[in-house]
Order: C-alpha cells, then structure tokens, then sequence
C-alpha cells in the first residue's frame, strides 16, 4: 500500500528541489522529518508540509500506522516558467526565468 502527495506550480526550481529531496529519499518518515526540521533551505518547508500531507492521507485513507512509513519516492518535475525581461544600458533587455515545478511525494509501509 501506498499513498501519494502532489503539490504543483511551486514557485522554486526543480533543481533546487530535488537537493533537499534527495536528503529524505528512502528515509524512515520520522527521520525525514527531522532532517527537514534542520535543513536551511526554503524547499525544505515546502517538502515538510507535502510529507505531512501524504502521511495524512496514509492513515485517513489507507489506515496505515505513520510509524511504519517511509519514503519511497520523491521527484520534482519542472513545471510552467514565467519569462521576465531587465532592462539594461543602452536599451538592451535580458530576460529573467522564474521556473516552477511539480513535487510528488510517496510513501509506503515497511514489510515486515
């Protein structure tokens, strides 16, 4: 049994993502939350919240008890970017990307 937990159109790079979500990948889900708890990046907060909500939707849908949960997948897909333009000297103009992306979160019971 698994339960999955999506959140789409994040307003930070799937690159910079992806950092803190190989950090957790494969973690027992008590560990990967605290190892969240203590990273110092802004992905991290994102990624706390989405494993609160799979482990939710773990016990309420599946009834799975959250002490025997891990990680078992966790990516980042990239989503929409939105095309900016800076203006520079002497009329030129350099363009700005501010990408998004797409964080998909599972977690399943360990077998014993």
């Amino acid at each position: 049994m698994e339960a999955k937990a999506i959140v789409k159109y994040v307003r930070m790079s799937s690159r910079k993502v992806e950092l803190v979500l190989n950090l957790i990948r494969g973690k027992n889900v008590n560990e990967a939350f605290a190892i969240l708890k203590y990273t110092p990046r802004d992905a991290a907060v994102v990624i706390n919240k989405l494993l609160k909500s799979a482990v939710a939707n773990a016990e309420n849908n599946l009834d799975l008890d959250s002490n025997d949960l891990y990680v078992s997948e966790a990516y980042s897909c990239q989503g929409p970017t939105l095309k900016r333009f800076q203006p520079h000297a002497q009329g030129r103009a350099f363009s700005i990307k501010k990408r998004s992306s797409h964080i998909t979160l599972v977690v399943k019971e360990k077998e014993n």
